[in-house]
């Protein structure tokens, strides 16, 4: 080996190096072949030390499928429990003589190809959308309602926008009434007001001359006579559950029905910490002295609105308009105005009102304030 570090010979040529001697070739050879395994064994090591890259999408948790979906079901008891679906998309078909319960808020819900059953579901943020569907009893709370190619469906609504009923026959529909704990977040979580509902305010897509489509469910209709309570065998059977009248996150209201006195009144409440506690207690005082809740609406106003909607009542209410949404809630019955201005003084004399002065300008009061609510919201 002494010989690879001898000097090298006189070149013959200033333009040609000498070719190598077979050892320091082969000596050659064994560094660069050393050195290329050098060199590929720390890129291994570098590679395999190296983390993969996270990105958000690898972060969500694995969906199956079929955990939001219901298929092909017969004479059974199913549905979600709270925290199931969470925001997500479902969907229910080609079930016959079920019950069905979803008791957690989604995104949109469709109802393809069912027979004979009964669904209760919870908050939609989107739209709850039935098709080809037959004999249904159902609770619904969603942003948009509509059907398709349907045939007898008793619906308990509530709808923020205009219901919607395309080549369906035999329709009836009524006030949402429904209570379960967990209720109240579920409206919120899907961004529902439970002040805003058109159950009765039925748009039909194909009306058929001379021929009634939909109609209005009874005033004493009981909820439990067409969607049941879930069995006591089922998993849904520690969930505490009322369909009482007082104990509903949604107020139970007249709606297009005929009303019972030419007089109406006009409360609204102003944006607070204690709004929706304020207008719950207002209907547990006004209905509680029998008279009866038409409509409510929560809406947002701009300082130009006030005194479109207020008219000579507006001084004062500019700045309280801008601190958020207001709640408004129409009351009729002979006296109703007298009594709401008592209720006003009585037990909401710490918060920001407005109240209908006297019978005669009432119904102006109304029909500004309904009015604007729904040309604001598309209705």
């Amino acid at each position: 080996m002494g010989c690879f570090f001898s000097k090298k010979s006189r070149r013959k040529s200033p333009d040609k190096e000498p070719a190598l001697t077979n050892i320091e070739e082969d000596a050659t050879n064994n560094i660069t072949a050393t050195s290329t395994e050098v060199n590929d064994t720390t890129l291994s090591t570098n590679i395999t030390e190296e983390a993969p890259k996270q990105y958000s999408w690898d972060k969500r948790p694995k969906v199956d499928p079929k955990d939001f979906m219901l298929t092909g079901l017969k004479d059974a008891t199913v549905g979600r429990l709270p925290g199931k679906l969470n925001g997500q998309q479902f969907v229910i078909q080609e079930c016959e003589n079920c019950n069905i319960y979803v008791f957690d808020h989604s995104a949109t819900i469709t109802i393809d190809d069912c027979v004979n059953c009964r669904i209760m579901l919870g908050p939609v943020k989107g739209s709850v959308f039935f098709r080809d569907c037959k004999d249904i009893k159902c609770v619904v709370a969603c942003q948009q309602f509509r059907t398709r190619d349907c045939k007898k469906m008793d619906v308990f609504l509530c709808c923020a926008t205009q219901p919607i009923i395309e080549s369906s026959t035999g329709m009836k529909f009524s006030c949402y009434q429904y209570y379960y704990p967990d209720l109240a977040f579920h409206f919120k979580d899907a961004g529902l007001s439970i002040f805003n509902n058109n159950w009765s305010n039925i748009h039909d897509f194909t009306p058929v001359s001379g021929e009634t489509n939909w109609s209005l469910l009874s005033e004493d209709v009981a909820v439990l006579d067409h969607v049941p309570l879930p069995d006591s065998e089922s998993e849904f059977k520690s969930i505490r559950i009322s369909t009482e009248v007082g104990r509903s996150i949604v107020p139970l209201t007249k709606g297009g029905r005929r009303q019972g006195s030419d007089e109406s009144c006009l409360f609204v409440f102003f944006a607070g910490d204690y709004t929706t506690a304020n207008a719950r207690k207002l209907i547990d005082e006004a209905t509680g002295k029998g008279f009866v809740l038409v409509q409510t609406k929560e809406v947002s106003m701009r300082p130009e609105d006030v005194s479109r909607v207020f008219g000579d009542h507006s001084e004062g209410l500019i700045e309280w308009v801008a601190k958020g949404p207001v709640v408004a809630l129409e009351f009729n019955g002979d006296g109703v105005v007298e009594t709401c201005r008592n209720i006003a003084n009585d037990v909401f004399s710490g918060s920001k009102v407005f109240v209908s002065e006297d019978k005669d300008t009432s119904s102006r009061d109304v029909d500004n304030f309904f009015n604007f609510a729904d040309m604001q919201m598309g209705l």
